[in-house]
């Protein structure tokens, strides 16, 4: 099983990024399948999300209408396009099967993303 993040890196405020998260190893397809984050000092936070059979992601009130979650069941993967990025945004990004932190299952090493000017 493996899920590997990529995408990561340094931006200027008000930039953005997009994170992609390749799997491997178990039925992608029938998986939901979330991105958390996680910032210094602070608690692993649920990002956003979308249900296996769904092309639809949910998200946190925090990225709503800044950031759009999609996932390729061919190729296996799953993305996070992030626009409008603010400092708030700085964390270490994983992606993972689950569609909160109640259901967080398989997931990666995650993807280090720092928003600074």
């Amino acid at each position: 099983v493996e899920l590997v993040e990529s995408g990561g890196g340094l931006v200027q405020p008000g930039g953005s990024l997009r994170l992609s998260c390749a799997t491997s190893g178990f039925p992608f397809s029938v998986y939901d399948m979330s991105w958390f984050r996680q910032a210094p000092g602070k608690d692993l936070e649920w990002v956003s999300g979308v249900i296996a059979g769904s092309h639809s992601g949910d998200y946190a009130d925090s990225v709503k209408g800044r950031f759009t979650m999609s996932r390729d069941d061919t190729k296996k993967t799953v993305s996070l396009q992030m626009t409008r990025l603010t400092i708030e945004d700085t964390a270490v990004y994983t992606c993972a099967t689950g569609r909160n932190l109640m259901t967080i299952g398989l997931r990666g090493q995650g993807t280090q993303v720092t928003v600074s000017s």
